[in-house]
């Protein structure tokens, strides 16, 4: 419950001590934009049997009838209206909201998290909402200016190239040296700026030196494959040649063809 709590009410958007390092201006804005929130939007479900004026009346989230006596949902702040325990939740995350806090806009309940970013952006690195006239926006996420760094190096990446890895991103020193597959034909990573090629879990540069038949070098993208023990061949007839005799059907994977890749993403 208490990181249920934590990740539907963050205590950085309401409360300036947790943002040591905002600047005097941000901690203005956020003093105003928490001040406003509250007194326009904050409230608590107060669950309660339905009245029996209420009787009948629809949920505002599933439709369905509430009768009197049944638990219910009322929020002050949108009048009398009843919502059903277990649809009283976040528009947007759907996690569940009874007595906990909870903000309105445009008569649709949010918690704390996703109320403050429809008017906030929020940094994909402190967690902070961003009160600053600029930021960083890459992959649909925000950053601080100053938090848009490598996350292996910690080097600022404003104004340079970088790569996307599991959401964060990556100068491309690093990319290529940690986390770039390298290439089947000649050992070398396939970075960041080169085109690629994939088959069974296998990777090659695309260029036609590296994806080629093993035996006859023609060049294999776009094209139909056999791949037998890691190497590519053109057609079954190349594999027999390359390989021994022995049951080379059952190694080969005939008919297939390699997922050329574009260059990773990057700015």
């Amino acid at each position: 419950r208490a990181r249920a709590l934590l990740q539907q009410l963050p205590p950085q958007d309401c409360d300036e001590r947790y943002c040591p390092e905002l600047a005097e201006e941000e901690r203005r804005q956020l003093r105003a934009f928490s001040a406003r929130r509250r007194r326009e939007a904050l409230g608590q479900g107060l669950a309660c049997p339905v009245p029996g004026p209420c009787h009948g009346c629809p949920c505002r989230k599933c439709g369905r009838r509430l009768n009197k006596g049944d638990p219910g949902i009322s929020v002050s702040r949108l009048g009398d209206q009843f919502w059903h325990p277990s649809c009283f939740s976040c528009h947007f995350c759907h996690q569940l909201l009874v007595d906990l806090i909870y903000f309105q806009q445009d008569g649709r309940i949010y918690c704390g998290r996703h109320h403050a970013e429809l008017f906030r952006p929020r940094c994909a690195s402190c967690d902070q909402l961003i009160f600053m006239e600029e930021c960083i926006e890459a992959e649909g996420r925000r950053w601080h200016l100053e938090h848009f760094c490598c996350l292996e190096c910690d080097v600022p990446l404003r104004g340079q190239r970088y790569v996307m890895r599991s959401g964060r991103p990556c100068c491309r020193a690093c990319f290529e040296s940690l986390f770039a597959e390298p290439c089947q034909a000649c050992g070398d990573p396939i970075g960041a700026d080169s085109e690629g090629a994939t088959h069974q879990g296998l990777h090659w540069h695309a260029r036609a030196a590296c994806f080629c038949c093993s035996l006859c070098r023609k060049p294999l993208r776009g094209q139909p494959l056999t791949c037998r023990r890691g190497r590519l061949f053109c057609s079954d007839a190349c594999s027999l040649r390359h390989g021994s005799s022995s049951s080379s059907s059952s190694a080969s994977d005939s008919s297939d063809s390699a997922f050329a890749s574009a260059p990773s993403p990057d700015s």
